[in-house]
């Protein structure tokens, strides 16, 4: 498996790989990794769809990728995707994935059709003061040394941030700014969690450094991720009768290793609380997500809060991959990831409005029409004020291709689930979905005279717990996630969220879709290049413009500098002078 860059390979398609009509596979779970990877077995790898067997323990495929209409409970989403222009191994998929609304139209064609016309941006990032503007007016408000701090981390090598907190690296230079409210909120990092996560998505985004402040970087799915994203794929497969195997747990997979060469050779799964085996011969393929940040997960209701389980549970994906890695150092060390739910979880709910009462708060908030069907608040709103540090988001409706005509389909989310709200004077995780629908109804502005009856009457609001939902980002070192195919491997790899690919940044569709190509292409010796993680971390321009939006568009001329460092700075211009140099300074508003 090799990197490319350029259309030169993006559009060429592979010649059929070697022997591949000889061979079987079988994938450990069905979330957007793993149906990535049956993807590319079946359009690039070319192997037949029958011999394809997706092993999935839940009812359901998607992972956490979700958007379901439960009975008797409501609409859930778990969670919701960003999504970026220069995601390449998601695109170069659902170029070929169509779509299920519109014949002889891809995914990716109605995804940039409607990014086009309706393109993503926020009017009000921030509240205060129950509803009020948090008036962050765009800024990251960074002093100079805040600035320095991320600039140092920027340029801190990998190995000097291996099991570092973000608050080792920051101080309240940074971690006060409307810098770390933006960054926290929208990607869920907590001050304890990982350094070199975070050097890692500052590298990774830098060309979109001066859209976090408006969202205007981002794209959304017309409707939920499952309906968007995950049916079309479902549907893809099945066309090339791909076999889906529901209800079937993987126990464990057992290798045979040999010096430096690994060969799985046992799956064990549980179909109807039966034990059976697979056995695996070196044509026998075999894909394994590892951990899973939505194991675990469990929802409320309106009327009863959602519980919180923090043992693992035998035959999930912690503990599949924890009796997998004992076979081996480079399989990895779950522990680092799921040793501590207090440090991984936040609870989100879905909030669903069921008459006219809570559509003007909304609207006064996001300053749009939320029936229009175009962008409604263009991404969260964080609540800066909140104990739970609450952040909610409508994006374009209906979100359910089932919705009923006036409804509203939200989402809320909050990262202290251990914090008593400042209405419900609850911690988020003891609260019922009618509790948190009052909590945030409040922070909205409603009356506090109307807001029980509201939450209960005008609104089904349905909780999720999630205890490891930012598992991946605890602190680690090298070797902490195996390597999607580790070295020695004959016939396996990993998949996902805790698989180790280079560069690209966890916690993104874009990530996992990553693992899956890469597996493919490496195990089947695809002879086609895999893209290359955007480079914009090599762009003097991408790098000149994100350093100047970081200091809210101040000039180099107008840090804070002692007599030295003013003679110094006024010497290098006069040098620069009449130079390319000076012109690139000045086009990108540095000097």
């Amino acid at each position: 498996m090799y990197y490319s860059s350029g259309n030169y390979e993006a559009f060429a398609r592979p010649v059929k790989p070697e022997g591949v009509e000889n061979k079987s596979a079988y994938i450990v779970g069905s979330g957007l990794a793993a149906l990535t990877a049956a993807c590319y077995l079946v359009r690039d790898g070319q192997m037949k769809g029958e011999r394809v067997h997706i092993l999935e323990k839940e009812a359901l495929p998607g992972g956490a990728c979700d958007g379901y209409y439960y009975d008797h409970v409501g609409y859930v989403m778990r969670g919701g995707r960003e999504m970026d222009n220069h995601f390449e191994c998601m695109w170069d998929l659902f170029r070929s994935i169509p779509s299920i609304e519109t014949e002889g139209v891809s995914v990716l064609d109605e995804y940039y059709w409607l990014n086009k016309k309706d393109p993503n941006y926020s009017l009000m990032r921030a509240t205060v003061s129950r509803g009020q503007d948090a008036h962050t007016d765009g800024k990251f408000g960074l002093s100079d040394k805040g600035a320095m701090e991320i600039m140092k981390l920027f340029f801190t090598p990998d190995e000097a941030l291996y099991d570092k907190r973000i608050d080792e690296i920051f101080d309240e230079e940074v971690l006060d700014s409307n810098f770390w409210l933006y960054w926290r909120t929208m990607f869920a990092f907590e001050n304890w969690h990982s350094a070199l996560e975070m050097k890692l998505y500052i590298k990774r985004y830098i060309h979109h450094v001066g859209g976090l402040p408006d969202f205007r970087a981002l794209r959304f799915t017309k409707y939920n991720q499952y309906e968007s994203m995950i049916l079309p794929m479902i549907k893809y497969l099945e066309s090339f009768h791909v076999q889906f195997h529901y209800h079937t747990k993987v126990v464990n997979v057992e290798f045979d290793i040999q010096g430096n060469r690994k060969q799985a050779k046992r799956v064990i799964v549980e179909r109807e609380g039966q034990q059976d085996y697979i056995d695996l011969t070196e044509n026998d393929l075999i894909f394994i997500t590892n951990g899973g940040c939505v194991e675990n997960s469990a929802l409320g209701g309106q009327n009863h809060p959602a519980p919180f389980h923090t043992e693992i549970k035998e035959g999930g994906g912690w503990d599949m991959w924890r009796k997998i890695a004992v076979q081996d150092p480079s399989f990895g060390h779950p522990e680092k990831f799921c040793h501590d739910p207090e440090q991984s979880n936040w609870m989100s709910a879905t909030v669903t409005t069921l008459d006219e009462r809570i559509v003007p708060y909304i609207k006064n908030i996001c300053k749009r029409d939320p029936f229009s069907g175009k962008v409604v608040t263009g991404g969260i709103v964080t609540v800066k004020d909140s104990g739970w540090l609450m952040s909610w988001t409508f994006n374009r409706q209906p979100q359910f291709r089932s919705q009923p005509d006036g409804q509203l389909v939200g989402w809320i989310y909050g990262l202290f689930s251990d914090r008593p709200g400042d209405f419900v004077k609850k911690p988020m995780r003891e609260c019922t979905g009618k509790e948190i629908c009052m909590e945030w109804l409040y922070h909205l502005g409603v009356p506090e005279n109307e807001i029980e009856d509201m939450a209960e009457h005008s609104a089904n609001t349905v909780p999720c717990m999630m205890p490891y939902i930012t598992a991946f980002f605890m602190p680690r070192a090298a070797g902490d996630r195996p390597l999607v195919v580790p070295e020695g491997s004959v016939n396996f790899a990993f998949l996902g969220q805790f698989a180790e690919t280079k560069r690209d940044t966890i916690f993104t569709t874009e990530y996992s879709m990553r693992t899956g190509m890469e597996a493919v292409y490496t195990l089947l010796d695809i002879d086609r290049g895999v893209p290359e993680v955007w480079g914009s971390v090599y762009d003097i321009r991408d790098l000149l413009n994100a350093t100047v939006q970081l200091r809210d568009g101040k000039k180099i001329t107008d840090m804070e500098m002692n007599l030295l460092e003013k003679l110094a700075l006024k010497e290098m211009l006069k040098k620069i002078e009449g130079t390319d140099i000076e012109k690139l300074l000045k086009e990108y508003h540095v000097i």
